[in-house]
């Protein structure tokens, strides 16, 4: 994986191409869709794809081509007008999930489906006869691919009127809204599988290369990290997200051979994470690995900007508020701020809980809340105000056993490397652990 260049923003490098490439908020837009309101087909610009079509094709590369119930002709002829689709049974769709192996890189929480690229298609041109232009076919079999999915899926896509361009539908425009909400919400996961199937190639033919299964808390510089590792050649990285607590049980369980977990080093917060995690990483049994460090904070809808500058406001505002899942550390940071601030009432919003930093940003950035906890890096994702509460050193524990393993080995080596301190400098909201690659006893990195 490339290194960063100095003109290389931070967003660009972690977090290209974006979930959302719109102008104005995300809960804007959101509000738009659900009221029934066009939206500007820039606004849906780069979602699905890696870009829109028309950006692949400018980027070189290849168009892809649609099955279809009406064959292409050379002729550019409008289609006589359409009826109003039957409505289709919904227990007879169901999500198919197919994968390939192809020429170049897929990111983040891109996934290529022909429905949602073909309506990309139509929204960012503003009719079918120039998403027909972007997707290199013909009017005719662009009209005649979303006839068949307006018949599948028993709902107008388009607004079919004579002598009117053809428009999408608030229903096809709320469709692609769900579409990559779902996706930006599962996009760790997508990652994971990702990097696993990519696994399978590279296993099959380099039996000098060790792969290393690491269980971990959610960190958007972990996926960065297992890029940097199998584009070197280093290493094989299979990657899963679950929460600290959760991380260190598969560790001791014998699940993985390196577990990935966060806690601040000073301060009050520090001591509630020990308590927690001391039960699970043991002096003589374990050794750990820094790994990176980073800030944690309050991720705010924009309208709250300037009201909000620490937890308590949160509290005493009653602002929606979207939590993380038991067993992961930023729940034990977010459980020792609200017993700090005890004493300006209860949390609005506690119960409501997500599994990942970008989840939780999606929350807040849909409108479904107007704060939660996660670092950086996720809020500026999703274009929100970020407050800083708390730096966390993330380290890698291993027990002290496999210390010695040739993939730690080799794992210590890239942390301990410029390239990891380049990259990590232009990822948002992090910077190089204290000792980077560095095996250090428990009782040597953390505060017991």
């Amino acid at each position: 994986m490339p290194v960063a260049s100095a003109s290389t923003s931070a967003a660009e490098f972690l977090l290209a191409p974006v979930i959302y490439a719109g102008h104005g908020s995300w809960a804007a837009h959101r509000k738009n869709l659900t009221a029934g309101t066009s939206v500007p087909t820039a606004q849906y610009a780069g979602g699905n794809h890696g870009g829109t079509p028309r950006q692949r094709a400018a980027a070189g590369a290849p168009r892809t081509r649609y099955s279809s119930g009406v064959q292409r002709t050379a002729k550019d002829q409008a289609p006589a007008a359409a009826s109003t689709p039957s409505p289709a049974d919904p227990g007879a769709l169901g999500v198919q999930l197919r994968y390939s192996l192809e020429p170049g890189e897929q990111r983040g929480a891109d996934i290529a489906n022909p429905l949602f690229e073909l309506l990309a298609a139509v929204v960012d041109g503003g009719s079918i006869r120039h998403a027909a232009l972007t997707l290199g076919t013909s009017y005719r079999h662009v009209w005649g691919s979303l006839r068949r999915w307006e018949e599948t899926l028993g709902e107008p896509l388009i607004n079919w009127s004579q002598g009117r361009k053809a428009r999408p539908t608030d229903f096809a425009q709320r469709l692609l809204w769900a579409e990559r909400c779902a996706r930006t919400r599962l996009q760790p996961h997508i990652e994971a599988l990702r990097a696993d199937l990519g696994h399978i190639i590279a296993t099959a033919r380099a039996e000098e290369h060790p792969v290393l299964t690491l269980r971990a808390s959610h960190d958007l510089a972990l996926p960065v990290l297992q890029q940097h590792l199998s584009g070197s050649g280093e290493l094989l990285l299979n990657m899963g997200f679950q929460g600290s607590v959760d991380a260190l049980r598969a560790l001791n369980d014998g699940q993985c051979l390196a577990a990935g977990f966060h806690l601040p080093l000073e301060g009050h917060a520090a001591a509630a994470f020990c308590r927690e995690l001391r039960p699970l990483l043991r002096g003589k049994s374990h050794r750990l690995i820094g790994c990176s460090q980073r800030v944690q904070g309050l991720m705010v809808r924009k309208e709250h900007a300037a009201s909000v500058r620490g937890f308590e406001e949160v509290i005493t505002q009653q602002l929606r508020f979207v939590n993380r899942q038991t067993g992961s550390g930023t729940r034990l940071l977010v459980d020792h701020l609200v017993q700090e601030h005890a004493h300006a009432g209860p949390l609005l919003g506690y119960e409501h809980v997500e599994t990942t930093h970008v989840s939780v940003a999606l929350c807040v950035a849909s409108g479904v809340a107007d704060v939660g906890v996660g670092i950086e890096a996720a809020a500026l994702q999703l274009g929100l105000h970020f407050v800083p509460l708390i730096e966390e050193s993330y380290f890698l524990a291993c027990l002290a056993c496999d210390a010695e393993h040739p993939a730690l080995t080799r794992l210590r080596t890239v942390l301990a490397g410029e390239r990891w301190r380049t990259i990590l400098t232009y990822l948002p909201g992090y910077r190089p652990a204290r000792a980077p690659g560095a095996l250090v006893t428990v009782e040597e990195a953390l505060p017991w």
